[in-house]
């Protein structure tokens, strides 16, 4: 990058953009200031990087420490504060690629109870998405890049029981980014499918993915509460097609998921 581009970003960090979200079919992205999460756990692998300075981070029965980016397992409670700085946030779905995959995107890492934490080797990529007043068009392509180039180091290796019941949620809810109200199969159906019993589909599942069916299934119908916001829909009616009773159901289920009010990342996302 040359002088003025230096000059450049030093002048987007001086100032807050709006929060950017892209929500594709197997990763969803966050991009936007933050300041502290509470205590949440993702059904996810996440990986999260500051675009610009180190973050504060503390898994559950830990101590608080400084990283520039951290890859936290599905399952792992965690909580993080961003101190009002730009963090960008990338969620992969288990049949995607797992924690071991992202963690060829860092280096200088450390292995924690969950997580990993390092330098993220990329963060070229999220400074551009995250100044780009523009990249809502191209942020989609330039995670799936990220993605692929990690999953040519280390493939994700699924019963194929689990990874037939993941897409029978995807498919439970329909057209998941068309204003849908179709939710993923019972358990008990997913169970049947997989000619297993419930309690050893549960277990499972749970091996496979890191979080409870049940949880797995709420973080699928979050997603398309997301989507519906992105494509302009209002909260309300976000809820509803995802299959919320109203918005108050919503952001409590927000606030559990993601440990910090919808407000604070929903609200006059780029589009």
């Amino acid at each position: 990058m040359g002088e003025t581009g230096l000059y450049d970003s030093a002048a987007v960090h001086d100032r807050q953009l709006r929060p950017l979200w892209h929500v594709g079919d197997k990763r969803m992205l966050f991009a936007g200031c933050l300041g502290r999460n509470a205590l949440h756990t993702h059904s996810a692998t996440v990986l999260l990087a500051g675009v610009y300075d180190e973050f504060s981070l503390r898994l559950k029965d830990s101590d608080w420490l400084s990283c520039r980016a951290a890859i936290i397992r599905a399952g792992t409670a965690y909580e993080f504060d961003a101190r009002g700085q730009p963090l960008s946030v990338i969620y992969v779905e288990p049949d995607e690629i797992g924690a071991e995959g992202l963690g060829s995107l860092l280096r200088d890492t450390s292995e924690l109870s969950g997580a990993v934490v390092g330098a993220f080797l990329e963060r070229r990529s999220i400074r551009a998405i995250y100044e780009d007043s523009a990249s809502a068009c191209w942020a989609g392509e330039a995670v799936t890049d990220l993605v692929r180039f990690a999953q040519r180091q280390c493939s994700r290796v699924l019963d194929r029981r689990i990874r037939a019941a993941l897409q029978g949620m995807t498919a439970g809810h329909g057209a998941e980014y068309e204003g849908t109200s179709a939710l993923p199969p019972r358990v008990s159906s997913a169970a049947i499918a997989s000619e297993l019993s419930v309690s050893r589909f549960q277990h499972l599942f749970r091996e496979h993915v890191g979080v409870s069916y049940n949880r797995y299934s709420a973080w699928r119908r979050m997603r398309t509460a997301v989507a519906e916001v992105v494509r302009g829909t209002n909260l309300t009616a976000a809820a509803h097609a995802a299959g919320y009773y109203d918005q108050p159901h919503f952001s409590r289920e927000f606030h559990r998921i993601f440990g910090a009010p919808a407000s604070k990342s929903l609200s006059n996302v780029r589009s």
